[in-house]
């Protein structure tokens, strides 16, 4: 036979029980939370769509409205209004009393400074890829990017320049670097509206073509000091390329 065994009474033991609600006065519990808030969801969301805007092929300012952001995420206008202020303290936005939001854009100097920094960043993870990178990594670049090899750029402009972006986005990830990777994302939103916009000026595209498959070529060879002079020559011409035809950027 099973005996039924009573929980004694609090008073019964009053000294336990007062050492369990000094115990919970004591003991600090954070709120519960969402794993992921929404001002985070809209956030990422903004900072996406603002990193893959061509900003510098439009002339004037490119102005965010709240509410039509808040009715194309479907959230309220608050977590916008959060993570518009994020963005802002990250120099994505800029935000004018009574006018309103607008995406940040550089001047022809700094976008200078900016693309020299990203060639400094990539010719090192280029030089790094070398050895971090795998053989099937190396040897899908002809696969990946056959737009380099048709020798006729002008013909598919568009094509070619998401083609030149992934591929410089490529190049830093084979290199294998959390902090170059960190570094160079918000960069990326000036570098990428300025590539494009460079391809349609001069002989950029067919010359930006030709130094892509030498680059391909050093990384395939896996030869580091190759590969990283000619990424950082590569990026270098862009500067240049700006500083020439970059007037309308002040």
């Amino acid at each position: 036979m099973l005996e039924r065994l009573d929980a004694p009474s609090p008073a019964a033991h009053p000294h336990r029980h007062q050492g369990r609600s000094e115990a919970m006065e004591n003991l600090s519990i954070k709120p519960i939370v969402p794993a992921t808030s929404l001002r985070t969801l809209a956030y990422e969301a903004l900072k996406s769509a603002i990193t893959n805007m061509d900003i510098y092929g439009q002339s004037g300012d490119v102005r965010l409205d709240e509410r039509g952001l808040s009715q194309t995420l479907g959230v309220s206008r608050t977590p916008i209004r959060e993570a518009l202020t994020v963005l802002e303290q990250e120099g994505f936005v800029r935000n004018e009393p009574r006018r309103g939001v607008f995406v940040v854009k550089k001047t022809k100097r700094e976008i200078v400074g900016m693309i020299q920094a990203w060639a400094a960043l990539e010719s090192m993870a280029a030089r790094l890829a070398c050895t971090a990178a795998t053989d099937e990594d190396l040897a899908c670049l002809r696969r990946s990017f056959p737009e380099f090899f048709d020798g006729k750029p002008y013909e598919h402009l568009g094509e070619y320049s998401e083609a030149n972006i992934r591929f410089h986005q490529k190049i830093i990830s084979l290199g294998h670097s959390e902090v170059i990777k960190d570094l160079t994302s918000n960069l990326l939103m000036h570098v990428r509206g300025i590539r494009n916009t460079a391809l349609r000026q001069g002989d950029r595209a067919s010359k930006s073509i030709e130094e892509h498959v030498h680059i391909i070529e050093a990384l395939e060879a896996r030869d580091a000091e190759r590969a990283e002079r000619l990424v950082r020559d590569h990026g270098l011409g862009l500067a240049d390329h700006v500083q020439r035809y970059g007037d309308h950027l002040d």
